[in-house]
């Protein structure tokens, strides 16, 4: 696996990146919802495991896939096998997502947030899944993939942390639309 190896280590600085911003913005999320959660009336639970688990889930794949790329496998068999199960794994939460977004009542979604919260997710674990599959067939295009899922599982997490913070800020505790001043 020497030239794989190769192929691998050239990537570490993109997985650095992208596993760290992650994992910083986890912990941001974590603290937004908690000083939010503690000034608002709370309605209930299905729009947050609809649209806000969801996002503090991709961030969390992009730093697991991140996690998986920066070690140092043996063969890419087994690391073809990981990124395989993360990519299959996110595609079944994105069936849950899915069932969430549609069964829960405290908000109605637009195109955009079915694009966001479903789409786009479905796409980059797929693209992981596949990626994952032709890994050993064609490393070099393969490792593209892959690190465009994994970044694209990051804006996605960015985008939706940003509107879901967004939507907090501007709805009332009674579910109206504010004005911002």
């Amino acid at each position: 696996m020497t030239e794989s190896s190769s192929a691998l280590s050239s990537w570490e600085s993109f997985y650095v990146i992208v596993g760290s911003s992650g994992g910083a913005l986890i912990g941001l999320q974590f603290v937004v919802i908690t000083l939010i959660a503690g000034s608002r009336h709370r309605k209930g639970t299905g729009g947050l495991s609809a649209f806000g688990t969801p996002t503090v889930v991709h961030l969390t794949f992009a730093l697991l896939v991140s996690a998986i790329m920066s070690a140092p496998w043996p063969s890419l068999v087994l690391l073809s096998v990981a990124l395989g199960i993360c990519g299959l794994g996110g595609l079944a939460y994105g069936a849950i997502v899915v069932r969430r977004a549609r069964r829960q009542t405290d908000y109605e979604p637009v195109w955009e947030d079915w694009l966001w919260h479903t789409l786009l997710p479905g796409v980059s674990y797929a693209a992981l899944t596949v990626g994952a599959a032709l890994l050993r067939i064609n490393p070099e295009r393969e490792l593209f993939v892959i690190g465009a899922a994994a970044l694209g599982l990051l804006l996605i997490g960015i985008h939706n942390a940003w509107d879901t913070v967004v939507h907090i800020v501007v709805t009332s505790p009674e579910g109206e639309r504010t004005t911002p001043d």
